[in-house]
């Protein structure tokens, strides 16, 4: 059983989709903390953000490790565990320009459906799970949510990390995230490419409610599959 989820930045799919994967007993691909792992390297060895070919050679060198759970994806860089590191804003903006060289989203790519394989079962969450990574999965979700609304949860958890941010700084990344990002999920967009959830108004156990019920409507048995 394969369950995506993609969308907007700050929709809150990453945190659905590991609430998710607990309900269901399995594993959690969190894919956007790949193109993380890899901006915090930049950040590291001092690359531009404009450096194309600097990002690839990053990418191409790193040694990514990532712990697929239940419950977290633990990430880890060089044998350094750095889930929580990769959550900055600044390692974000990396992020943001690792995911536009497609070389780099090209390696990712293959590095996730080799981790998929190995997994089995498990729900993924990016950009571009259902149109591009895993175009043959059980279930596929486009969630999405107003953009103030998604600046307000980011900023949050920000805030919550211990992270100095002001919202127009947060909104302003998330709105240069969707330009930048909406291509990859906006195939699933078409009639019954997939199932669309706005978050907008919803708390987070309704959301996850109404993706285990989704799941559990279309896929036999879906914690045994």
């Amino acid at each position: 059983m394969v369950i995506t989820l993609d969308g907007q930045a700050g929709s809150g799919k990453s945190t659905a989709a590991r609430k998710l994967a607990a309900r269901l007993d399995v594993p959690y691909l969190d894919t956007g903390a790949m193109y993380r792992a890899v901006g915090y390297q930049m950040l590291q060895e001092a690359v531009s953000l404009d450096d194309t070919a600097g990002i690839l050679e990053v990418a191409r060198d790193l040694d990514m490790q990532l712990d697929c759970g239940p419950t977290h994806t633990r990430v880890s860089v060089f044998g350094r565990d750095v889930s929580e590191a990769i959550r900055s804003l600044d390692v974000s903006r990396a992020a943001a320009a690792v995911a536009r060289v497609q070389p780099v989203r090209d390696l990712l790519v293959c590095k996730q459906r080799e981790i998929g394989a190995g997994l089995g079962a498990f729900v993924s969450e990016g950009r571009d799970q259902g149109s591009v990574v895993f175009p043959d999965a059980d279930v596929k979700f486009v969630v999405t949510a107003d953009a103030g609304k998604r600046a307000q949860r980011r900023l949050d958890d920000l805030h919550a990390e211990g992270e100095e941010a002001t919202f127009d700084e947060v909104l302003t990344h998330v709105i240069e995230r969707d330009a930048n990002d909406a291509r990859q999920w906006e195939p699933l967009l078409e009639p019954g490419a997939a199932i669309v959830v706005d978050t907008s108004d919803m708390t987070l156990a309704e959301v996850v409610d109404t993706l285990e019920s989704y799941v559990r409507e279309r896929v036999v048995d879906p914690v045994g599959a």
